[in-house]
């Protein structure tokens, strides 16, 4: 039997809006300007390796990206070092939180794993050595793989994340302290605030990153953003540390590769069929979306999609 997508999205949509009030957890507001978003939002968008197009909700709504920069400034420090980035950061779920120090320390200034924040720093601070405007570079980027070229940063999203660096910052610091950082660390924080900072939407972000589930070729123009093993290793990380110490309960519930930040968006994958992107910006207590968790959950069980 044939299912029908956009009725799958549908009725997950009207699920969801039917018991928002149950859903754990509250809107991020560690970062003031990201606490004044609505909690009854949700979103979610599906974007075919065929070009198929699908979407429901509040699927204009923008909101800042946040980690889910971090699977394209993965992307773009592999096209240019290649394995040799591996021996600046690890490949291992980290099993604390996305902001620890104390793992850090331990593990001699070498991040876990490129999703968790100091493996974003790290990892930002290689490109920062490589490219001369890496804000700008990830910035148009992005406008190119999601066919927008009026993307914008949201500037009073990333002030305030650069307002309130002190950990991220003692982070970069520490990292510098084992000899594992190059640059200035305030240069290489704003840009990656600034990454985080960049304002998309579900339907812009299933489509920007359609090479995750089309062997490292964007769907729409054929570009070829990363080698097929490449974007094979991608995902499997995205699949062990995607969603930080709650990856292997998404695993479990979801069985995809994925990938989440503090605005509310989640990034899904399955290979060789589609991208999906959910938005609602209550987070539970591990800082991924309660409401989005649920919906892919419902979306790979309606669809039979866990990889396993």
């Amino acid at each position: 039997m044939t299912v029908n997508i956009q009725t799958v999205l549908d009725d997950i949509n009207q699920d969801v809006r039917n018991q928002f009030d149950t859903f754990e957890g509250k809107v991020a507001d560690y970062i003031p300007a990201l606490s004044r978003m609505p909690a009854d939002r949700f979103a979610m968008a599906v974007y075919g390796v065929d070009g198929t197009f699908c979407h429901t909700g509040d699927a204009h709504q923008r909101f800042t990206i946040q980690s889910v920069s971090k699977v394209l400034t993965l992307t773009l420090a592999l096209q240019r070092y290649g394995d040799s980035l591996w021996d600046r950061v690890g490949k291992e779920p980290s099993g604390t939180a996305f902001n620890s120090l104390t793992q850090l320390e331990f593990e001699g200034g070498k991040p876990r794993n490129p999703f968790i924040n100091a493996g974003a720093i790290v990892t930002c601070d290689a490109l920062y050595s490589r490219l001369s405007a890496p804000t700008h570079h990830m910035l148009e980027t992005l406008r190119s793989l999601s066919n927008n070229p009026r993307l914008t940063i949201n500037a009073i999203v990333a002030r305030s994340e650069f307002e309130h660096r002190h950990r991220n910052a003692a982070m970069a610091h520490l990292m510098k302290s084992f000899g594992n950082f190059e640059n200035d660390v305030e240069d290489v924080l704003r840009a990656y605030f600034s990454f985080c900072a960049i304002e998309m939407c579900t339907t812009e972000l299933a489509r920007a990153f359609s090479y995750l589930a089309n062997k490292g070729e964007a769907v729409a123009d054929g570009q070829h953003v990363l080698s097929s093993k490449q974007n094979s290793q991608l995902n499997s990380l995205l699949f062990t540390s995607g969603l930080y110490d709650a990856s292997g309960d998404f695993a479990y519930r979801v069985g995809m590769p994925g990938k989440s930040g503090v605005g509310g968006a989640i990034l899904a994958v399955v290979p060789g069929r589609f991208t999906v992107a959910v938005w609602s910006p209550k987070l539970n207590r591990y800082g991924n979306s309660s409401a989005g968790i649920y919906a892919l959950e419902q979306f790979a069980d309606r669809l039979n999609l866990h990889l396993f």
